[in-house]
């Protein structure tokens, strides 16, 4: 077997090409399965990367998963059985604790941080931390800003901005998020 620096130019176009067909075959394969299994279709790198062994790589609680297209950022801590959507961002920069049985939707953004005061004053990049309770819902493309607490059982609706804290037991959406009820009642 040749050493790398022994290829030649055209060598090396010839394996980059073979290696790049082999990798569209098995994207075509795999969208098929996941398609025909799922009724879905994901990015490549979500249909090769393992949910559960990425949020294992994390230290993530047990059974939970978070797809390969994720952005996690700084001190992330998940708890037990969570589901971690694709496009999500998860910036524990200033530290980010989401607690057991949460769903965090597609699209969703949490940030402990901000860069207002370095881009307007030239100060600091600021930190806050996030608390997320257990069996919490985070609807579809959230926004939760740095220092934001959030208690148990809530329902946060899709397209929110979450930029106060949010008791207990409560439901709401809207930007800025309002409370629109209890959590435990009727949906």
């Amino acid at each position: 077997m040749k050493d790398e620096s022994d290829l030649t130019a055209h060598e090396t176009d010839k394996s980059a090409a073979e290696l790049f067909n082999l990798l569209k075959r098995l994207h075509i394969l795999l969208r098929r399965e996941k398609l025909e299994k799922f009724k879905r279709l994901l990015p490549f790198g979500d249909l090769l990367v393992d949910r559960w062994e990425k949020a294992q790589f994390y230290g993530f609680g047990e059974g939970t998963s978070i797809y390969d297209s994720s952005i996690v950022l700084g001190d992330v801590i998940v708890g037990r059985n969570c589901w971690i959507g694709p496009n999500t961002i998860l910036d524990g920069s200033g530290g980010l604790e989401i607690g057991d049985h949460c769903d965090i939707s597609a699209g969703a953004h949490i940030y402990t941080h901000d860069t207002i005061e370095r881009v307007i004053f030239g100060g600091n990049i600021s930190h806050a931390p996030i608390k997320i309770g257990s069996h919490c819902y985070i609807g579809p493309h959230v926004v939760i800003a740095k220092g934001v607490t959030i208690g148990d059982y809530v329902v946060v609706g899709a397209n929110s901005f979450v930029n106060r804290n949010i008791p207990s037991n409560s439901k709401g959406w809207g930007t800025p998020f309002q409370i629109r009820g209890n959590s435990r009642e009727n949906l």
